[in-house]
């Protein structure tokens, strides 16, 4: 397939990347059934689970900011080495941690070290291929996201089975291997950075302005909030949904995972390769619709089929909208400040992670799990009309910049 064969032309620095988060997400199992361990293992209420999850959440809003200014600064590849050997250290001494307040600790520091991977990520790739890769790129780094969470979280459903401090033991122990495996290839080639843009003959760069004053950037970050509030809910609430309301397994938890990252792996870059000309626009509302439709539907899931039917839904959505995401703010940032807008973006997300699960644990917990999945619903409505109103366009074109990678 051409989409597959087009993948063969991205540079090598890109499929370093690949291999490295390929490997960390195959042992990527803890912050899936977090609540599930606080709550059973740990005896925790699930407000006390709500407000952990918050806590990572908002550890989250302050490392996406530091990562991007970082990667602008010392290089991303460095942000991304030192966050795999830091995230692998602490999710090796989480188990120690016994006490709600040494758990807060835990998962503060946690969500600091892991979640400085993900804008440093974006920003290698926006800054290593052409414009018009620049989707089937992105949706590469997500098909090794998904290769690993294929593994990952079906493997963490069995080992839950067993002992919930074993996820900890293999999460954490995937994550230094990753970091060594990024650190070894590098050492055999150093990462260069590629042109900014490709198209010869456009205006050089003028100093540009920081990525916060920036209405367009601001716009679309208010509207991917609300869609991932519906988004977060696949690690919080739709767990305690499954297995305590739905009377669902664990195993059967982490089999939803399953066919959620086996569609991605098979469909998300034939898509994105499809659909790399479309506005941006369409492909974000598309995206965003049919989260709130699938996590919607939940309301009248009843049994395994059904539950998996939403989880089809709603993984098409994710197909769409991701990979559009990256490649949107690529487009309207400026080159010299593409790792500090990816840092934003990123925060925006984290705000969406750090309410989303507290606020639809609550609900949940208040008003059952129909009032909450029809409210998710509303809330995809609401991003999908909001994107829709989008506005497209670049930053201005710039002579290569000279950063480190």
């Amino acid at each position: 397939m051409k989409a597959w064969r087009d993948l063969r032309d991205l540079p090598r620095e890109v499929w370093i990347l690949f291999a490295t988060t390929l490997v960390n997400r195959s042992g990527t199992m803890v912050l899936p059934f977090l609540v599930l361990y606080l709550t059973r293992d740990l005896g925790f209420t699930v407000a006390q689970a709500g407000v952990v999850l918050f806590v990572y959440g908002a550890g989250a809003l302050v490392s996406a900011a530091l990562s991007g200014r970082l990667s602008d600064v010392l290089g991303p590849m460095h942000v991304i080495r030192d966050s795999l050997f830091a995230s692998g250290g602490i999710l090796l001494l989480f188990p120690f941690a016994r006490t709600h307040a040494s758990v807060i600790g835990m998962t503060l520091a946690l969500s600091l070290a892991a979640e400085a991977f993900r804008p440093a990520s974006l920003a290698v790739v926006a800054d290593l291929v052409r414009p018009a890769q620049r989707k089937p790129a992105f949706a590469l780094t997500r098909l090794a996201i998904n290769l690993g969470m294929s593994v990952g979280p079906a493997l963490g459903g069995f080992l839950a089975t067993v002992s919930f401090r074993s996820l900890f033991l293999v999460n954490g122990t995937t994550s230094i291997a990753a970091g060594i495996l990024l650190v070894l290839a590098l050492r055999r080639a150093p990462v260069h950075r590629g042109h900014a843009e490709t198209e010869p003959g456009g205006p050089v760069e003028l100093p540009s302005r920081r990525a916060w004053s920036d209405p367009r950037l601001l716009f679309f970050l208010a509207a991917i909030f609300p869609v991932g509030l519906v988004f977060f809910q696949h690690i919080s609430s739709m767990a305690l949904y499954l297995v305590r309301d739905l009377r669902l397994s664990e195993i059967d938890y982490g089999l939803f995972f399953t066919i959620n990252t086996l569609l991605i792996v098979v469909l998300e870059v034939p898509i994105n390769s499809a659909t790399a000309h479309w506005p941006h626009r369409r492909t974000l509302a598309i995206g965003a619709f049919l989260f709130g439709t699938g996590f919607g539907a939940l309301a009248f899931a009843r049994d395994f089929r059904t539950v998996a039917a939403t989880v089809v839904i709603w993984t098409f959505g994710e197909m769409f909208l991701f990979p559009s995401l990256a490649a949107y703010v690529t487009d309207i940032a400026p080159a010299s400040r593409r790792g500090e807008y990816m840092g934003l973006t990123q925060m925006a997300i984290s705000l969406a992670f750090a309410i989303g699960p507290w606020a639809g644990t609550t609900v949940l917990e208040r008003y059952g799990g129909r009032t909450l999945w029809l409210a998710a619903f509303v809330c995809g409505l609401v991003g999908t009309g909001m994107l829709l109103r989008l506005k497209e366009g670049t930053a201005a074109r710039a002579e290569p910049v000279a950063r480190p990678v």
